[in-house]
């Protein structure tokens, strides 16, 4: 594929992604970038919500990953559905009632100033961290694609991603993300099913035959019941699916802020319960799709990447398939990474003003804006710093490193949640963040040490639970003794 269509076709895209960015943001306040001033139609969250959960490591790591695993990642899509509905009826209504701009602010009610800091703080290093993988991901695929064959060095590329990614949430925060996330649920359905059919038609198969061809094959297998010790084991990725949807949705601000913006909770719950159900399709559709791939690929003797995540990029730009694929593709991981980094950026700067420099409490409105802005910016050189670490690093495992990321920073925040919600106890709370750091360090040497300890036992993605675990049990012994 030749470079300069895929730079046509991301001008073509970010010029439009700027023109919805402007005119859905550029009356915007304070609260409008915050929360959307929670006037947003909740049909329109729902629609923006399908590609909102889904990345740029979504588009590419999914359907890389079915040859090692093949439709195992359903077993987590099932949690993610019942941890959708933990969200929709636990936390909305806990959420509304409490009229927060931040979600982080309900721990500093329920326990005290030093555990909303805390969850403010892993919460931001959770994001920077995350979305910085994703970004550097996408980076990497393009710059294969667009900055090699120009010459231009991988930090350019970063650079460009991050400043062009920065320009469109400046404004309008989530009263732009709701429109420009609606257009990349757009562009990436539009991009998967086209790829499908492309291929399918390629190897002149029909719908019917497609569906018989993958669930003949070996990519199809989908539930893993006989191996407790396999990280596919069905029981390991349903309850990580579950737990970590809660922790990276329902206590992530990044997500949470798009909830928080329609005009009440009964919208929101009506948003979450029918976008899980269109995600769960979707991921199937992915998961399809990834099966297609290697199916071609073996069928046409393309010679496929040493890297699962650069599988989807070799097939859909090679010369065995017409142009548009190639350009799908592009267009497809290209509002998929913007969407996801740009909604990162939105959720760090609206938890660091709110929840770590007391926006709100401090400053007048005209003050709030110029802080709000500086902190984006920051933010930004922050993500940018990240990524060219991770290009030194080397590490393009990037579905793997998400989850083991959540694992890891998302336990605490989890952890103080479900102590705050499911009991009454009051807690020393200038002793939280101890106990906060404490937690994914005890989760660090039981994973070292799993299989010596527990009889060859390894842990998945499940570690979330067992983080969040001992970080409720924390809590539990920084309990205040009732007086008299």
């Amino acid at each position: 594929m030749q470079p300069t269509i895929v730079l046509a076709v991301i001008a073509a895209y970010i010029a439009l992604l700027f023109a919805v960015a402007y005119f859905s943001g550029k009356r915007a306040d304070n609260q409008g970038f915050f929360v959307g001033n929670r006037s947003s139609k909740w049909y329109v969250v729902m629609f923006a919500m399908i590609g909102a959960a889904m990345s740029g490591v979504t588009f590419v790591s999914v359907p890389g990953m079915v040859a090692a695993s093949g439709f195992s990642y359903f077993q987590m899509t099932l949690g993610f559905f019942v941890g959708q509905l933990v969200i929709a009826f636990v936390l909305i209504p806990l959420f509304y009632r409490m009229q927060l701009v931040s979600i982080y602010g309900y721990l500093e009610e329920r326990f005290g100033n030093g555990s909303h800091k805390t969850g403010a703080w892993f919460f931001f290093i959770s994001k920077l961290l995350g979305a910085s993988v994703r970004l550097y991901l996408v980076c990497v695929v393009l710059q294969l694609l667009l900055f090699e064959p120009y010459g231009l060095p991988f930090g350019a590329n970063a650079a460009i991603m991050v400043v062009l990614v920065l320009l469109y949430t400046f404004q309008g925060g989530v009263k732009s993300l709701i429109w420009t996330d609606s257009l990349k649920t757009l562009c990436l359905l539009a991009s998967i099913v086209l790829c499908i059919w492309c291929i399918v038609g390629r190897l002149d198969m029909s719908v019917g035959q497609m569906v018989a061809t993958v669930a003949d094959s070996d990519y199809s297998r989908t539930f893993f019941f006989d191996d407790v010790n396999d990280r596919r084991y069905f029981f390991k990725q349903f309850f990580a699916g579950v737990f970590a949807l809660v922790a990276t949705t329902g206590l992530d601000q990044d997500l949470m802020q798009r909830n928080l913006s329609c005009r009440n909770r009964t919208d929101a719950q009506k948003n979450i319960v029918l976008s899980s159900l269109l995600q769960t399709v979707v991921i199937l559709l992915f998961l399809l799709l990834g099966a297609m791939l290697y199916i071609f690929a073996e069928r046409t003797g393309i010679a496929l990447p040493a890297e699962s995540d650069n599988v989807f990029a070799a097939v859909a730009t090679s010369p065995q398939l017409p142009l548009i694929v190639g350009i799908m593709f592009v267009l497809g991981l290209i509002s998929s990474t913007y969407s996801a980094a740009g909604s990162a950026l939105t959720a760090l700067t609206t938890s660091f003003t709110v929840d770590v420099l007391d926006g709100p409490k401090r400053f007048d409105e005209r003050r709030l804006t110029k802080v709000r802005k500086g902190v984006h910016i920051a933010m930004a050189a922050a993500m940018f710093a990240v990524v060219l670490a991770l290009h030194a690093l080397n590490n393009t495992n990037a579905i793997d490193a998400v989850y083991t990321l959540v694992s890891y920073t998302y336990g605490p925040i989890l952890g103080m949640f479900a102590f705050g919600i499911l009991t009454k106890w009051q807690v020393r709370d200038r002793y939280v963040f101890v106990m906060a750091i404490i937690a994914p360090v005890l989760c660090y040497i039981l994973q070292r040490n799993s299989q010596a300890w527990f009889g060859g036992y390894t842990f998945s993605y499940e570690l979330l639970i067992v983080n969040a675990a001992i970080m409720f049990a924390g809590m539990a012994l920084l309990k205040k003794r009732s007086r008299g």
